[in-house]
């Protein structure tokens, strides 16, 4: 049965981010995701993950400056010192929170420019090699041009082709499905043929990216294939939840811990 995270930049928002902690806990998750920690000391989400027996699946390292439209920084040569300084934040934080999976966002940049593409392969085997050490797996995913524009890394099985082709053994595909369904369909055949590489698993309802189970997708089934390929790691609710979180947990009923 798939395992599932809250993420609770998108879940839980009707209490402060340091309380959203206890409140998945008292839904029944047994691990949390979110975009960014940055806005915390290290300390105060070690201390929240602890107190409510929770692991930290996924978080993603300094994008830039979020709030200003950066969706990160690995795409420019411009800017490898701040990349960099960026990796070394995020090494920080995952030591505190015993998290053992990074995203590494690419930034808005076209995919055909060939000066961002080596200054991303670059990107990727810095940090990769980086965070190898503290028995992190580098991240790197797919994200719709719907809901972002210009994003760098916008198909699947050009993702696959640069994993496969820098043969880092820390360097997984974040696979999104609802990312997928949006830029390709054909998403349990994906699956299928991606799995050897893929390091976690995000899920959300297409159209509207709200709860499982409302859109069209099979959600059921997906996670099912989960188990048939033998997925063995979180599944991120990266959702909106379209009318508060606890009204929207129907899905999650028969995946709760317990059970």
């Amino acid at each position: 049965m798939p395992r599932f995270a809250a993420n609770l930049s998108l879940m839980f928002n009707e209490v402060p981010f340091l309380d959203r902690f206890e409140a998945a806990a008292r839904a029944g998750f047994e691990a949390v995701e979110f975009l960014f920690p940055y806005e915390h000391p290290p300390e105060a989400i070690a201390e929240r993950l602890e107190a409510n027996g929770l692991t930290q699946a996924l978080f993603n390292m300094p994008p830039g400056d979020f709030a200003k439209g950066e969706r990160g920084l690995a795409a420019f040569p411009e800017r490898a010192d701040e990349f960099r300084a960026g990796v070394d934040t995020a090494l920080r934080y995952a030591e505190a929170t015993g998290v053992r999976r990074l995203h590494m966002m690419a930034g808005l940049a076209s995919p055909d420019d060939p000066r961002a593409a080596e200054s991303y392969r670059r990107s990727v085997t810095y940090a990769a090699e980086t965070v190898a050490g503290a028995g992190i797996d580098l991240l790197l995913e797919p994200i719709n041009g719907r809901n972002m524009p210009g994003y760098f890394l916008n198909d699947f099985g050009r993702v696959a082709q640069l994993i496969r082709e820098l043969g880092l053994p820390n360097v997984k595909l974040q696979f999104d499905l609802y990312h997928c369904q949006i830029i390709h369909g054909d998403v349990t055949m994906r699956l299928r043929d991606l799995m050897p590489i893929v390091g976690h698993v995000q899920t959300a309802s297409v159209p509207e990216r709200h709860e499982p189970g409302t859109g069209e997708m099979g959600d059921a089934f997906l996670f099912a294939e989960l188990d048939r390929l033998g997925y063995a790691g979180f599944v991120g609710c990266e959702y909106i939840p379209a009318a508060g979180t606890e009204a929207g947990l129907g899905w999650f009923a028969p995946y709760r811990k317990g059970a």
